[in-house]
């Protein structure tokens, strides 16, 4: 048994015996920056794209991959709509941090995927070959500008591909997107709870890219098992403060090259990034956890090794039909663009209409599998999705688990939950009772470490920050409000459920429903959606 089991109870515990260290206050006057910057380094603009008219939502969360191919403006348009600075947004809200938000140094500059805490750590390197647009080297997307940094010149794609191994998609590209974190730039206020929240991070990144590209007619399959330290060198990482958590080919346009670039084991980027906090911290248990998921990164699993751990189909119980989920005709620009946490201004005045939990339910269920290199097509997905209702129209207050099959819901305890749902959420930033639902995704965590080793601790939660990322999304473009939160009780949560017996944890909390109306707030919108 790995140290990835230990590391998840902790995390399911730590409501109950803090993670240490237990008397840690984050410095924000020594904060990180949320990119990199690279002094001296030669920049490139990226354009925006567009968005046909035919790219919506629902295609892209409800659709088939596509066959087309990705240009400099598509993948601008995706780098932007999904990582990149869209906006600035202060409203009257309930979260902790409100005084400060209309100093420009605490902007809250607005992004169309959520990250927890707000803090944005996952660095993206494009890694691109002869077949790209610019000179073949490293470059990393600088979000603030949307332009990408040149960090290496030469093409050392060969150097992906002997990392990726036998993976399919790597064997017809050379233009690979490559998801990094440097550790400090989360762990600096969650400490030893960093690697929960950055692979959620990675998780709710590559499930706006799945959406954007299906949208538009384009496939996005990711890698997570690899030569981790292989590419690590080649992005002149350091081991231990630094991981690189996913692999995404390209499918690019235009002829291939005639023959692979070759292996470059000896280079590497050489520029370092400049750091903005005067005292940089190091944790032992998210070092642990780190090296710990780094053991047997290069053995991908062998097809079907995981079939094992996926969640188990519904239960049988009274059954309460819902309907067809409200048609998602936005495009999905506009809905990433929409996309914001609620923080507490629900309202229950008007109760939630039973078509807009169909759309966040469905949506959950789209999102429980992510296109790696480790699922099986077709097979269950990772997430099962329990709910309580609250204030939803012609559905009776109650504890339901969500059948993933027919769309019902399948009744575990009828009445009403407000009380149980306060006391066992730590923060003031919402009251979960004048939430329409919550919506509670659960997976089976210590089977996944049991089946793939301990870097299934980042396959597990990618899958449910994907599950909160199209929740998100797809209420927005509904027309209602989302919040998503970890700081719950979730061995009182296990209880309540039932969850022992199944071998489920579970792992965040989503709450939907309607806002007050005409509230206090200020929008400037960089790029018009």
């Amino acid at each position: 048994m790995g140290y990835a089991h230990e590391y998840a109870t902790a995390v399911m515990r730590r409501g109950r015996i803090p993670m240490e260290p237990a008397d840690f206050v984050p410095d924000w006057s020594d904060r990180p920056r949320k990119g990199k910057f690279f002094r001296g380094a030669p920049s490139f603009p990226l354009p925006d794209g567009g968005c046909a008219d035919e790219a919506t939502l629902g295609r892209g969360l409800f659709g088939q991959p596509g066959t087309g191919a990705f240009t400099l403006p598509l993948l601008g348009a995706m780098l932007r709509d999904s990582y990149g600075l869209t906006g600035r947004r202060l409203a009257v809200q309930a979260n902790t941090d409100l005084g400060s938000l209309p100093f420009h140094s605490h902007a809250n500059w607005s992004r169309g995927t959520a990250s927890g805490g707000g803090l944005y750590p996952v660095g993206v390197h494009w890694i691109s070959g002869a077949r790209g647009p610019l000179t073949p080297g490293v470059y990393y997307y600088d979000t603030p500008g949307h332009r990408v940094t040149r960090l290496l010149s030469g093409d050392v794609t060969g150097e992906v591909r002997a990392a990726l191994g036998d993976l399919p998609e790597a064997a017809g590209t050379d233009q690979f997107l490559v998801l990094g974190v440097t550790f400090w730039q989360n762990s600096f206020k969650y400490n030893s709870f960093c690697y929960h929240a950055v692979t959620m991070d990675v998780g709710a990144l590559l499930q706006t890219w799945r959406m954007w590209a299906r949208a538009h007619g384009l496939h996005l399959g990711s890698a997570l098992w690899f030569d981790e330290p292989r590419l690590g060198r080649l992005l002149g990482l350091d081991a231990e403060d630094d991981g690189v958590f996913a692999v995404v080919p390209l499918r690019w346009a235009g002829a291939a090259p005639e023959r692979d670039a070759p292996e470059t084991p000896e280079v590497r980027v050489r520029r370092v990034p400049d750091e903005k906090s005067r005292r940089v911290l190091a944790f032992p248990t998210l070092r642990r956890i780190h090296e710990a998921t780094l053991e047997g990164a290069a053995e991908r699993p062998a097809p079907g090794t995981l079939d094992t751990a996926l969640a188990a189909a519904a239960v049988d119980g009274e059954r309460c039909p819902l309907p067809e989920p409200a048609p998602l005709d936005t495009s999905v620009r506009r809905a990433l663009r929409e996309r914001r946490s609620s923080f507490g201004r629900f309202s229950a005045v008007a109760p939630l209409e039973p078509d807009r939990l169909s759309v966040a339910l469905r949506a959950a269920v789209a999102a429980g599998t992510l296109d790696t290199d480790t699922e099986t097509p077709g097979a269950a997905p990772l997430t099962r999705l329990y709910v309580f209702v609250n204030h939803v129209r012609d559905v009776p207050a109650g504890l339901y688990e969500y059948d993933r099959d027919t769309g019902d819901l399948v009744l575990m305890k009828a009445g009403d939950h407000a009380g149980f749902l306060q006391d066992n959420y730590f923060l003031a930033n919402y009251n979960l009772e004048q939430a329409a639902a919550v919506l509670v995704p659960v997976a089976r965590t210590h089977a996944v470490l049991d089946a793939v080793g301990d870097r299934g601790y980042r396959l597990v939660n990618a899958a449910v920050g994907a599950t909160a990322q199209a929740v998100y999304t797809a209420v927005s473009a509904a027309g209602t409000a989302c919040g998503v939160a970890l700081g719950f009780d979730s061995v009182s949560y296990e209880e309540e459920l039932g969850l022992a017996d199944r071998g489920e944890i579970p792992l965040l909390i989503m709450m939907i429903g309607h806002e007050r109306p005409r509230p206090a707030d200020y929008r400037y919108d960089i790029v018009a959606p």
